[in-house]
């Protein structure tokens, strides 16, 4: 009885209501999302700038609004199709109804990919670049996510004895390992520091390499976590003991390494939008222009008329 008295006021009871005007209702987890697209996008414009990528902010911002409507729609679906089909095959409206939560990392993921693509078309940017990017700033949404699901008491770990294990309103009266906190520390701190690490060199890294990394982080540290995270309602756990969370987690982190070593052996670089004067692409970061300076003076106007007129472009 000592662990659940010690347990209980270690766990805060904070008001998942951040406050009220009139009818409508703000809740931590909204603001959390909010917040994380923001982080996202002030990091996203620095390391397009950083990169000599020539994005503007008219441009981040269609990046941002694809992101966000790529996320919400991929989370959402994600969720219902995964953990909730039967409620869905109960009642199919049930998918607009994200006031009653359920949304899900894997299939966020997946909707901002397709975003990415998407933005990457209209701006005239390499789709790898973009979600890159993105992939730098993802853990900010994870880290503020997973401090909400804190908050609203959800998504608790398993029965432990430890001494900062906790009791949940909703768990059952038995104290828990505090996971949102694992997940928070894990795949948003260190895995932001991480990637804020290897992003910030210049020239960057080769095209794809940072979105790796980020895969093979993220499916890491979720795999080891769901050891202590409960698993989800509805499902339980799957054959051999394993968890959804791992089913999905572990292809993440095979693809991850796979799209590293592609990206090393590749050796993209990083590159900006084609604007529309000259219709030329801006130059890739990392790689010296074709107009070098060092070039002689004395060099002949004509002297590009001397190659054969199906000579191979660059």
């Amino acid at each position: 009885m000592g662990t659940l008295s010690i347990a209980a006021v270690l766990y805060p009871h904070i008001d998942p209501v951040a406050f009220r005007l009139g009818p409508l209702t703000v809740r931590w987890y909204g603001l959390s999302y909010l917040a994380g697209f923001f982080i996202a996008a002030l990091i996203l414009r620095w390391l397009a700038r950083r990169w000599g990528l020539g994005l503007t902010d008219d441009d981040v911002l269609t990046v941002l609004v694809v992101a966000i409507i790529g996320l919400i729609v991929g989370a959402r679906l994600g969720y219902v199709f995964v953990y909730g089909f039967d409620w869905l095959v109960k009642d199919p409206l049930s998918v607009f109804a994200t006031w009653n939560g359920g949304m899900s990392f894997h299939g966020g993921l997946v909707g901002m990919i397709i975003g990415g693509v998407v933005a990457a078309r209209v701006l005239k940017v390499p789709w790898m670049t973009l979600v890159d990017l993105g992939s730098v700033g993802a853990p900010v949404g994870l880290l503020l996510g997973r401090l909400a699901n804190f908050v609203n008491g959800e998504l608790w770990g398993r029965v432990s004895d430890l001494p900062w294990a906790m009791v949940f309103p909703e768990a059952g009266g038995l104290p828990r390992h505090p996971s949102q906190l694992y997940e928070a520390a894990a795949e948003g701190v260190i895995l932001l520091v991480a990637l804020l690490f290897l992003a910030s060199r210049v020239p960057p890294r080769p095209r794809g390499e940072l979105f790796g990394w980020f895969l093979t982080g993220y499916g890491v540290f979720r795999t080891i976590i769901e050891f202590f995270r409960e698993p989800d309602v509805g499902i339980g756990f799957l054959s051999g003991g394993i968890t959804m969370g791992q089913l999905l987690s572990v292809p993440m982190v095979i693809a991850g390494i796979a799209v590293i070593i592609w990206a090393r052996r590749a050796m993209l670089p990083q590159e900006g939008p084609a604007r529309a004067q000259g219709g030329e692409q801006g130059v890739p970061s990392g790689v010296p222009s074709e107009t070098s300076s060092d070039a002689p003076d004395d060099a002949p106007d004509d002297a590009s008329s001397d190659a054969p007129a199906d000579a191979p472009s660059d």
